[in-house]
């Protein structure tokens, strides 16, 4: 019998960061789910990890009373070669059982418990919605908080910051997977900004809902993508707010803030390394 979640944890050369976001997962209350950990051709000890976790022995009590060997849960797909962030997410999306699906990246892991379980039962009872998240705790690569920051939460505010930045922080989202059968996932044209692309067109179909609650941590490091490949980043965000035009309120306001937002990209990575954490908190401000 299929799973009611499938929990997508996409990653890539990140091999020390994957037992801390299992871990969190397995801490949830809500169970009825799998694991699918979609792997973008990573070349450290990525497939050894997933191995071992797959053979460690689960803490769930048997029928007999002993352990159950083996994290059942956990499906492994991993591509030969590096395909990209969307590509590599559509890879899990193809495997996914579940009727909802979670998504978790490798180095973000959930801070509530009770997220599951909170956000199953929401789009049970709103069949309207087609899908809902939560707030991000962001913290060092230590695990010591910078700061926190909650998304809008209505279907209403969410809207209206559509065109502005992602308002569905990605590792708290949960959606339903007949909403990402319908708009075809994410658009493999766009090596970046996938996820805002996908919630702009989940929008055109049904609502959306942010928690006002804490569900992600969110692990801000000199390698995030937001940073090493800032340019290539931002400037497909700008393509993306552009398909757009006139499906979501305040566009070309919003397009002029991508475009800033993109002409920062060409200042110095030195200098954007000094002030990516007060800008981001800037960001957050203006569009939450």
């Amino acid at each position: 019998m299929p799973p009611k979640v499938t929990i997508l944890l996409a990653t890539w050369n990140r091999a020390k960061m994957l037992p801390r976001a299992i871990e969190s997962l397995q801490r949830q209350t809500f169970t009825d789910w799998e694991i699918v950990i979609a792997d973008d051709g990573s070349t450290d000890e990525t497939p050894e990890v997933v191995e071992a976790w797959q053979k460690k022995l689960n803490p769930a009590p048997s029928a007999t009373g002993g352990l159950v060997s083996g994290e059942k849960r956990i499906v492994y797909v991993r591509n030969r070669e590096n395909q990209g962030i969307s590509k590599n997410y559509n890879t899990g999306f193809r495997v996914a059982r579940g009727e909802y699906i979670a998504m978790i990246d490798d180095d973000d892991p959930w801070c509530d418990n009770e997220k599951l379980a909170k956000q199953v039962k929401f789009l049970e009872e709103h069949r309207d919605y087609v899908g809902c998240g939560g707030g991000v705790i962001v913290v060092d690569e230590r695990g010591k908080e910078k700061y926190r920051y909650l998304k809008p939460e209505t279907d209403k505010a969410i809207r209206a910051k559509m065109l502005f930045s992602n308002p569905m922080a990605n590792s708290t989202t949960l959606f339903r997977k007949s909403t990402g059968e319908k708009v075809g996932w994410y658009d493999e044209t766009t090596r970046y900004s996938g996820d805002r692309d996908f919630w702009l067109k989940a929008g055109l179909i049904g609502k959306l809902y942010n928690f006002p609650e804490y569900f992600s941590y969110y692990t801000m490091t000199g390698g995030n993508t937001s940073i090493s490949k800032i340019r290539p980043h931002l400037k497909a965000s700008l393509m993306i707010t552009k398909r757009y035009k006139g499906k979501y309120p305040r566009y070309y306001l919003a397009l002029a803030f991508n475009e800033l937002q993109y002409a920062y990209a060409f200042v110095p990575e030195f200098i954007r390394k000094r002030i990516h954490t007060l800008l981001a908190r800037l960001k957050r401000f203006a569009v939450t």
